[in-house]
């Protein structure tokens, strides 16, 4: 297969690209989180990969301009936070900016799924993709969260959680298969957590009903 025809895969599939981006940023996190610049390149291709696919995906002004008023400068923020992750003030500017702007991009990619009566192989990826979204936003929200009012989660490694630790959170809550180890003490951590208990539910309770409907569409 050539470098092209490749390429044009990508282009064809850019819910795909996402996901893929995101669960390699799972896995590679704890190769390359122990250095500044390991976080860095994981944190802009985490931003890249998502904001090259809303704009893929709905190719309008409006979300045009969302992508680089708050993508922007969460890209610069990413950088600022890989070098000073200690920094309270950076962390929680960055959460203030990432949340808002990992919640646009799944609100995006809902109406990109649910916009028409056919469902393409790309769609298929962005029900993935739009759900390690979700689960990115929640885990900025929680590092906003500590850092507004410290121990705010506990696990057996201390009340001070990292990024990672987070994520897995947001990852365990969403999906409700409760296997993490980090528990919500404080009283605003756990009304996010719930809320996010709530979101997961209702995502996979709605596209269910989405391919069910579009199953019995067919078949009549």
């Amino acid at each position: 297969m050539t470098v092209k025809r490749r390429l044009e895969q990508l282009v064809a599939h850019p819910s795909a690209v996402l996901l893929g981006a995101q669960l390699l940023q799972v896995l590679a996190w704890p190769f390359l989180d122990g250095s500044v610049i390991g976080r860095a390149f994981l944190g802009v291709i985490g931003m890249l990969a998502v904001g090259s696919a809303v704009l893929a995906v709905r190719r309008t002004p409006r979300v045009s301009r969302v992508v680089l008023f708050l993508g922007a400068p969460a890209m610069v923020l990413t950088l600022l936070e890989a070098v000073f992750h200690t920094n309270d003030r950076i962390v929680l500017m960055s959460g203030l900016l990432h949340c808002p702007f990992y919640f646009y991009v799944s609100y995006a990619m809902l109406r990109y799924l649910l916009h028409d009566d056919d469902v393409t192989t790309d769609e298929y990826y962005a029900t993935g993709a739009a759900f390690t979204v979700v689960a990115w936003g929640f885990a900025y929200a929680y590092a906003a969260v500590q850092v507004v009012w410290p121990d705010s989660f506990s696990s057996p490694s201390g009340s001070g959680q990292e990024w990672f630790e987070l994520l897995y959170l947001s990852f365990s809550t969403l999906t409700s298969v409760g296997l993490s180890d980090i528990v919500a003490v404080g009283a605003h951590a756990r009304a996010l957590v719930m809320v996010e208990m709530m979101t997961g539910v209702f995502y996979v309770a709605m596209v269910v009903a989405r391919m069910v409907g579009l199953t019995m569409m067919r078949r009549r």
